[in-house]
Protein backbone atom coordinates (compact mmCIF):
# COMPACT_ATOMS: atom_id res chain seq x y z
CA UNK A 1 0.00 0.00 0.00
CA UNK A 2 0.94 3.41 -0.41
CA UNK A 3 3.19 4.47 2.39
CA UNK A 4 1.95 8.19 2.38
CA UNK A 5 -1.60 6.75 3.65
CA UNK A 6 0.35 6.32 7.11
CA UNK A 7 0.45 9.93 7.24
CA UNK A 8 -3.30 10.92 6.85
CA UNK A 9 -5.42 12.11 10.03
CA UNK A 10 -8.90 10.92 11.03
CA UNK A 11 -11.36 13.18 9.87
CA UNK A 12 -12.68 16.13 12.57
CA UNK A 13 -15.75 14.20 12.85
CA UNK A 14 -14.20 10.53 13.17
CA UNK A 15 -12.40 12.90 16.42
CA UNK A 16 -16.07 14.30 17.47
CA UNK A 17 -17.92 11.28 17.13
CA UNK A 18 -14.77 9.99 20.03
CA UNK A 19 -15.01 12.67 21.92
CA UNK A 20 -18.85 12.65 22.19
CA UNK A 21 -19.53 8.93 23.27
CA UNK A 22 -17.23 9.89 26.77
CA UNK A 23 -20.23 11.35 27.51
CA UNK A 24 -24.04 10.70 28.18
CA UNK A 25 -26.84 13.36 26.49
CA UNK A 26 -29.41 14.62 27.75
CA UNK A 27 -31.91 13.26 25.91
CA UNK A 28 -34.90 14.53 27.28
CA UNK A 29 -33.68 17.46 24.79
CA UNK A 30 -33.90 17.31 20.77
CA UNK A 31 -30.34 17.52 18.92
CA UNK A 32 -29.45 20.03 17.45
CA UNK A 33 -26.03 19.65 15.16
CA UNK A 34 -23.98 22.76 14.39
CA UNK A 35 -21.15 20.71 13.70
CA UNK A 36 -21.62 19.64 9.96
CA UNK A 37 -21.33 21.98 7.04
CA UNK A 38 -24.38 20.26 5.47
CA UNK A 39 -26.99 22.99 4.42
CA UNK A 40 -30.47 22.03 5.71
CA UNK A 41 -32.62 24.44 3.22
CA UNK A 42 -34.96 22.91 0.73
CA UNK A 43 -33.46 21.93 -2.37
CA UNK A 44 -34.67 23.94 -4.83
CA UNK A 45 -37.95 22.23 -6.81
CA UNK A 46 -36.81 23.40 -10.37
CA UNK A 47 -33.51 21.46 -9.85
CA UNK A 48 -35.63 18.35 -8.55
CA UNK A 49 -37.76 18.52 -11.31
CA UNK A 50 -35.06 18.89 -14.07
CA UNK A 51 -33.30 15.32 -12.24
CA UNK A 52 -36.60 13.58 -12.73
CA UNK A 53 -37.38 15.10 -16.35
CA UNK A 54 -34.15 14.05 -17.34
CA UNK A 55 -33.56 10.15 -15.62
CA UNK A 56 -33.67 8.46 -18.59
CA UNK A 57 -30.34 9.84 -19.17
CA UNK A 58 -28.91 7.33 -17.20
CA UNK A 59 -29.00 5.09 -20.25
CA UNK A 60 -26.35 6.70 -21.71
CA UNK A 61 -22.28 7.37 -20.68
CA UNK A 62 -21.35 10.71 -19.98
CA UNK A 63 -18.02 12.02 -21.25
CA UNK A 64 -15.42 13.35 -18.60
CA UNK A 65 -15.51 16.74 -20.12
CA UNK A 66 -19.22 17.01 -19.84
CA UNK A 67 -21.91 18.90 -21.72
CA UNK A 68 -20.68 22.14 -23.52
CA UNK A 69 -24.40 23.35 -22.54
CA UNK A 70 -23.20 23.29 -18.78
CA UNK A 71 -19.70 24.39 -19.83
CA UNK A 72 -21.60 27.43 -21.12
CA UNK A 73 -23.96 27.74 -17.74
CA UNK A 74 -20.89 27.80 -15.91
CA UNK A 75 -18.89 30.71 -18.24
CA UNK A 76 -22.23 32.18 -18.07
CA UNK A 77 -22.40 32.62 -14.40
CA UNK A 78 -18.95 33.50 -13.83
CA UNK A 79 -18.83 36.13 -15.97
CA UNK A 80 -22.25 37.70 -14.55
CA UNK A 81 -21.41 37.17 -10.99
CA UNK A 82 -17.44 38.13 -10.99
CA UNK A 83 -17.81 40.84 -13.47
CA UNK A 84 -15.49 38.84 -16.00
CA UNK A 85 -15.11 40.08 -19.50
CA UNK A 86 -14.67 36.37 -20.79
CA UNK A 87 -14.25 32.98 -20.01
CA UNK A 88 -13.86 30.65 -22.36
CA UNK A 89 -16.19 27.07 -21.95
CA UNK A 90 -14.24 25.00 -23.62
CA UNK A 91 -11.10 25.79 -22.33
CA UNK A 92 -11.30 27.78 -19.13
CA UNK A 93 -14.03 25.46 -17.74
CA UNK A 94 -14.24 21.64 -16.37
CA UNK A 95 -17.45 20.66 -14.29
CA UNK A 96 -16.34 18.15 -11.51
CA UNK A 97 -18.43 15.97 -8.99
CA UNK A 98 -18.31 18.27 -6.16
CA UNK A 99 -14.74 20.82 -5.67
CA UNK A 100 -13.90 17.88 -2.56
CA UNK A 101 -13.05 15.27 -5.44
CA UNK A 102 -11.48 18.31 -7.90
CA UNK A 103 -9.20 19.30 -5.15
CA UNK A 104 -7.74 16.43 -4.65
CA UNK A 105 -7.72 15.53 -8.16
CA UNK A 106 -6.48 18.03 -9.37
CA UNK A 107 -3.55 18.37 -6.23
CA UNK A 108 -2.37 15.25 -7.77
CA UNK A 109 -2.08 16.47 -11.13
CA UNK A 110 -0.13 19.66 -10.63
CA UNK A 111 2.85 18.32 -8.14
CA UNK A 112 5.94 17.86 -9.84
CA UNK A 113 7.26 14.67 -8.08
CA UNK A 114 10.66 15.22 -9.56
CA UNK A 115 11.30 18.45 -7.26
CA UNK A 116 13.73 17.80 -4.13
CA UNK A 117 10.93 19.83 -1.61
CA UNK A 118 7.77 20.07 -3.35
CA UNK A 119 5.35 22.17 -0.98
CA UNK A 120 1.87 22.56 -0.88
CA UNK A 121 1.23 25.67 1.45
CA UNK A 122 -2.15 25.57 3.43
CA UNK A 123 -4.46 27.85 5.24
CA UNK A 124 -4.18 26.62 9.18
CA UNK A 125 -7.28 25.84 9.91
CA UNK A 126 -8.36 24.42 6.68
CA UNK A 127 -10.55 21.86 4.89
CA UNK A 128 -8.75 18.69 5.48
CA UNK A 129 -8.78 17.72 1.67
CA UNK A 130 -5.68 19.97 1.19
CA UNK A 131 -3.86 18.42 3.90
CA UNK A 132 -4.60 14.73 2.23
CA UNK A 133 -3.99 15.69 -1.08
CA UNK A 134 -0.71 17.33 -0.71
CA UNK A 135 0.63 14.03 0.91
CA UNK A 136 -0.65 11.81 -1.62
CA UNK A 137 0.47 13.78 -4.39
CA UNK A 138 4.27 13.47 -3.09
CA UNK A 139 4.27 17.04 -1.49
CA UNK A 140 4.64 18.02 1.85
CA UNK A 141 1.75 20.70 3.25
CA UNK A 142 3.24 23.87 4.65
CA UNK A 143 0.70 25.76 7.11
CA UNK A 144 0.44 29.20 7.39
CA UNK A 145 -1.71 30.07 10.28
CA UNK A 146 -4.89 32.54 10.04
CA UNK A 147 -4.82 34.36 13.65
CA UNK A 148 -7.10 36.60 14.90
CA UNK A 149 -4.69 39.40 14.83
CA UNK A 150 -4.02 39.49 10.91
CA UNK A 151 -8.01 39.28 9.97
CA UNK A 152 -8.06 35.35 10.51
CA UNK A 153 -5.89 35.38 6.94
CA UNK A 154 -2.58 33.68 6.75
CA UNK A 155 0.04 36.20 6.74
CA UNK A 156 2.19 35.86 3.60
CA UNK A 157 4.43 38.56 4.66
CA UNK A 158 6.04 36.49 7.07
CA UNK A 159 6.59 33.61 4.27
CA UNK A 160 10.47 33.01 3.39
CA UNK A 161 11.93 33.59 0.18
CA UNK A 162 12.74 29.76 0.55
CA UNK A 163 9.27 28.59 0.60
CA UNK A 164 7.76 30.63 -2.29
CA UNK A 165 10.71 29.20 -4.06
CA UNK A 166 9.65 25.48 -2.94
CA UNK A 167 5.93 26.06 -3.14
CA UNK A 168 4.13 24.21 -6.13
CA UNK A 169 0.43 24.70 -4.70
CA UNK A 170 -1.29 27.46 -3.06
CA UNK A 171 -4.14 26.97 -1.37
CA UNK A 172 -6.85 29.60 -0.31
CA UNK A 173 -9.80 29.27 0.84
CA UNK A 174 -11.96 32.18 0.56
CA UNK A 175 -14.58 32.49 2.51
CA UNK A 176 -12.40 30.83 4.76
CA UNK A 177 -13.55 27.85 6.45
CA UNK A 178 -14.17 27.83 9.32
CA UNK A 179 -13.40 31.86 9.87
CA UNK A 180 -14.94 33.55 7.34
CA UNK A 181 -12.54 35.68 6.24
CA UNK A 182 -12.15 37.36 2.44
CA UNK A 183 -9.27 37.84 0.81
CA UNK A 184 -8.96 41.35 0.22
CA UNK A 185 -7.99 42.53 -3.75
CA UNK A 186 -4.66 43.94 -2.51
CA UNK A 187 -3.53 40.40 -0.75
CA UNK A 188 -4.64 38.48 -4.23
CA UNK A 189 -2.38 41.21 -6.21
CA UNK A 190 0.37 40.35 -4.07
CA UNK A 191 -0.09 36.73 -4.20
CA UNK A 192 -0.47 37.01 -8.53
CA UNK A 193 3.10 38.76 -8.36
CA UNK A 194 4.99 36.13 -5.84
CA UNK A 195 3.21 32.83 -7.81
CA UNK A 196 4.89 34.93 -11.07
CA UNK A 197 8.04 35.28 -9.87
CA UNK A 198 8.41 31.88 -7.96
CA UNK A 199 6.10 29.95 -10.46
CA UNK A 200 3.35 28.18 -8.61
CA UNK A 201 0.10 27.72 -8.83
CA UNK A 202 -3.01 29.30 -6.90
CA UNK A 203 -6.05 27.18 -6.14
CA UNK A 204 -8.84 28.97 -4.49
CA UNK A 205 -11.61 27.30 -2.99
CA UNK A 206 -14.52 29.54 -2.94
CA UNK A 207 -17.47 27.23 -2.44
CA UNK A 208 -19.06 29.96 0.26
CA UNK A 209 -19.10 32.70 -1.95
CA UNK A 210 -22.49 33.16 -2.23
CA UNK A 211 -23.01 32.55 1.40
CA UNK A 212 -22.86 36.40 3.20
CA UNK A 213 -24.93 38.83 4.91
CA UNK A 214 -27.52 40.76 3.02
CA UNK A 215 -26.69 44.26 2.16
CA UNK A 216 -22.80 43.67 2.28
CA UNK A 217 -20.42 43.38 -0.55
CA UNK A 218 -20.39 39.98 -2.03
CA UNK A 219 -16.63 38.76 -1.76
CA UNK A 220 -14.28 38.83 -4.11
CA UNK A 221 -13.14 35.89 -6.36
CA UNK A 222 -9.54 35.11 -7.51
CA UNK A 223 -10.57 35.13 -11.28
CA UNK A 224 -12.14 38.53 -10.55
CA UNK A 225 -8.85 39.90 -9.06
CA UNK A 226 -7.22 38.71 -12.51
CA UNK A 227 -9.80 40.99 -14.39
CA UNK A 228 -8.72 43.43 -12.65
CA UNK A 229 -5.29 43.12 -13.19
CA UNK A 230 -5.77 42.58 -17.23
CA UNK A 231 -4.85 38.97 -16.67
CA UNK A 232 -7.78 37.52 -18.98
CA UNK A 233 -6.22 34.15 -19.31
CA UNK A 234 -5.59 33.56 -15.39
CA UNK A 235 -2.42 32.59 -15.62
CA UNK A 236 -1.40 30.20 -12.76
CA UNK A 237 -5.32 30.53 -11.25
CA UNK A 238 -7.47 27.74 -10.97
CA UNK A 239 -11.23 28.66 -8.93
CA UNK A 240 -13.46 25.98 -7.62
CA UNK A 241 -17.07 26.61 -6.52
CA UNK A 242 -19.88 24.02 -5.79
CA UNK A 243 -23.68 24.04 -5.69
CA UNK A 244 -23.74 22.11 -2.56
CA UNK A 245 -23.69 25.69 0.03
CA UNK A 246 -24.95 27.97 -3.47
CA UNK A 247 -27.88 26.24 -3.47
CA UNK A 248 -28.20 23.37 -0.82
CA UNK A 249 -27.61 20.42 -3.31
CA UNK A 250 -24.62 18.51 -1.43
CA UNK A 251 -25.83 15.18 -2.82
CA UNK A 252 -25.97 16.24 -6.30
CA UNK A 253 -22.35 16.44 -6.05
CA UNK A 254 -21.72 18.71 -8.48
CA UNK A 255 -19.38 21.86 -8.84
CA UNK A 256 -16.49 23.30 -11.45
CA UNK A 257 -13.05 24.33 -11.62
CA UNK A 258 -12.05 26.90 -13.99
CA UNK A 259 -8.98 29.60 -15.00
CA UNK A 260 -6.15 28.82 -16.82
CA UNK A 261 -6.46 26.76 -20.02
CA UNK A 262 -2.61 25.42 -20.29
CA UNK A 263 -3.33 24.14 -16.73
CA UNK A 264 -6.86 22.71 -17.42
CA UNK A 265 -5.89 21.03 -20.46
CA UNK A 266 -3.69 18.18 -18.55
CA UNK A 267 -6.42 18.27 -15.70
CA UNK A 268 -8.59 16.95 -17.97
CA UNK A 269 -6.44 14.55 -19.50
CA UNK A 270 -5.70 12.99 -15.97
CA UNK A 271 -9.51 13.10 -15.25
CA UNK A 272 -10.15 10.88 -18.42
CA UNK A 273 -8.29 8.34 -16.53
CA UNK A 274 -9.55 9.45 -12.94
CA UNK A 275 -13.00 8.06 -13.70
CA UNK A 276 -15.06 10.87 -12.76
CA UNK A 277 -17.64 11.63 -15.64
CA UNK A 278 -20.82 13.84 -14.39
CA UNK A 279 -24.37 11.59 -14.81
CA UNK A 280 -26.33 13.34 -17.66
CA UNK A 281 -29.22 14.03 -15.37
CA UNK A 282 -27.02 15.74 -12.81
CA UNK A 283 -25.55 17.66 -15.46
CA UNK A 284 -28.62 19.39 -16.50
CA UNK A 285 -29.96 19.55 -13.22
CA UNK A 286 -26.66 21.67 -12.73
CA UNK A 287 -27.38 23.81 -15.53
CA UNK A 288 -31.08 24.91 -14.32
CA UNK A 289 -29.45 25.48 -10.82
CA UNK A 290 -26.42 28.07 -12.49
CA UNK A 291 -28.98 29.60 -14.06
CA UNK A 292 -31.17 30.86 -11.40
CA UNK A 293 -30.34 33.70 -8.72
CA UNK A 294 -33.15 33.69 -6.72
CA UNK A 295 -33.15 30.51 -4.58
CA UNK A 296 -29.30 31.56 -3.78
CA UNK A 297 -30.81 35.11 -2.67
CA UNK A 298 -33.70 33.21 -0.54
CA UNK A 299 -30.80 31.37 0.65
CA UNK A 300 -29.06 34.47 2.03
CA UNK A 301 -31.62 35.76 3.25
CA UNK A 302 -32.29 33.32 5.74
CA UNK A 303 -28.49 32.61 6.96
CA UNK A 304 -28.62 36.78 7.62
CA UNK A 305 -31.60 35.98 9.70
CA UNK A 306 -29.61 33.15 11.54
CA UNK A 307 -26.43 35.44 11.91
CA UNK A 308 -28.78 38.28 13.50
CA UNK A 309 -30.75 36.11 15.74
CA UNK A 310 -27.83 33.98 17.24
CA UNK A 311 -25.29 36.86 17.39
CA UNK A 312 -27.90 38.81 19.37
CA UNK A 313 -28.62 35.61 21.95
CA UNK A 314 -24.66 34.67 22.35
CA UNK A 315 -22.42 38.01 22.02
CA UNK A 316 -23.20 39.39 25.73
CA UNK A 317 -21.73 35.87 27.09
CA UNK A 318 -19.71 35.00 24.51
CA UNK A 319 -16.56 36.68 22.23
CA UNK A 320 -17.71 35.97 19.09
CA UNK A 321 -18.42 38.30 16.02
CA UNK A 322 -20.31 38.14 12.13
CA UNK A 323 -17.48 36.44 9.55
CA UNK A 324 -16.88 38.29 6.51
CA UNK A 325 -19.01 35.81 5.13
CA UNK A 326 -19.96 31.73 4.27
CA UNK A 327 -22.41 30.24 7.15
CA UNK A 328 -19.98 29.63 10.36
CA UNK A 329 -18.96 31.65 13.55
CA UNK A 330 -15.75 31.38 15.03
CA UNK A 331 -16.07 32.01 18.87
CA UNK A 332 -13.79 32.12 21.81
CA UNK A 333 -14.88 29.45 23.97
CA UNK A 334 -14.18 30.56 27.56
CA UNK A 335 -12.70 27.25 28.55
CA UNK A 336 -11.13 24.26 26.40
CA UNK A 337 -12.57 24.14 22.83
CA UNK A 338 -12.38 20.30 23.26
CA UNK A 339 -14.34 20.49 26.91
CA UNK A 340 -16.33 23.49 25.61
CA UNK A 341 -18.11 20.57 23.26
CA UNK A 342 -18.21 17.84 24.94
CA UNK A 343 -20.20 19.51 27.74
CA UNK A 344 -22.49 21.50 25.64
CA UNK A 345 -23.54 18.08 24.02
CA UNK A 346 -24.01 16.41 27.24
CA UNK A 347 -25.85 19.58 28.87
CA UNK A 348 -27.74 20.87 26.07
CA UNK A 349 -27.69 18.14 22.85
CA UNK A 350 -26.31 20.79 20.50
CA UNK A 351 -23.17 19.70 18.78
CA UNK A 352 -20.45 21.93 17.46
CA UNK A 353 -16.73 21.31 16.44
CA UNK A 354 -13.79 22.41 18.38
CA UNK A 355 -11.47 24.22 16.17
CA UNK A 356 -8.30 22.37 17.39
CA UNK A 357 -9.80 19.21 14.69
CA UNK A 358 -9.68 21.43 12.05
CA UNK A 359 -6.00 22.56 12.47
CA UNK A 360 -2.30 21.87 12.88
CA UNK A 361 -0.15 22.50 15.45
CA UNK A 362 2.82 24.56 14.47
CA UNK A 363 5.36 25.62 16.40
CA UNK A 364 3.86 25.23 19.31
CA UNK A 365 0.49 27.32 17.95
CA UNK A 366 -2.53 25.95 16.81
CA UNK A 367 -5.01 28.42 15.42
CA UNK A 368 -8.02 26.40 16.46
CA UNK A 369 -6.94 26.45 20.27
CA UNK A 370 -10.39 27.89 22.18
CA UNK A 371 -12.37 28.33 19.56
CA UNK A 372 -15.52 26.07 17.92
CA UNK A 373 -16.66 26.21 14.59
CA UNK A 374 -21.07 26.42 14.72
CA UNK A 375 -22.07 25.98 11.16
CA UNK A 376 -25.44 27.73 11.03
CA UNK A 377 -26.95 25.11 8.73
CA UNK A 378 -30.07 24.28 11.07
CA UNK A 379 -33.49 25.96 10.70
CA UNK A 380 -33.67 29.48 11.64
CA UNK A 381 -35.91 28.23 14.89
CA UNK A 382 -33.48 25.41 15.43
CA UNK A 383 -30.72 28.00 15.36
CA UNK A 384 -32.02 30.17 17.95
CA UNK A 385 -32.92 27.01 20.14
CA UNK A 386 -29.42 26.03 19.73
CA UNK A 387 -27.97 29.37 21.02
CA UNK A 388 -30.38 30.17 23.80
CA UNK A 389 -29.49 26.84 25.34
CA UNK A 390 -25.45 27.19 24.59
CA UNK A 391 -25.97 30.75 26.91
CA UNK A 392 -27.72 28.49 29.54
CA UNK A 393 -24.34 26.62 29.32
CA UNK A 394 -22.13 29.48 29.10
CA UNK A 395 -23.69 31.28 32.00
CA UNK A 396 -23.12 28.12 34.48
CA UNK A 397 -19.42 27.75 33.54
Amino acid sequence: MNPDLSKLQPYPFEKLTALKAAVTADTSLAHIALSIGEPKHPAPDFVQQALIDNIARLENYPTTKGLPELSQAIADWLQQRFKLSTVDAQTQVIPVNGTREAIFAFTQAAIDRSASKPLVLSPNPFYQIYEGAAYLAGATPHFLPCLEENGFMPDFDAISADVWQDCQLLFLCSPGNPTGAVIPFEQLQKLLQLADEHDFIIASDECYSEIYVDGKEAPIGLLQACEQLGRHDYKRCVVFHSLSKRSNLPGLRSGFIAGDAELLKPFLLYRTYHGCAMPLQTQLASIAAWGDEQHVAENRRQYSLKFAAVLDILQPVLDVRQTDASFYLWPKTPINEETFAQQLYARQQVTVLPGSYLSRTVDGINPGANRIRMALVASVKECIEAASRMRQFIETL
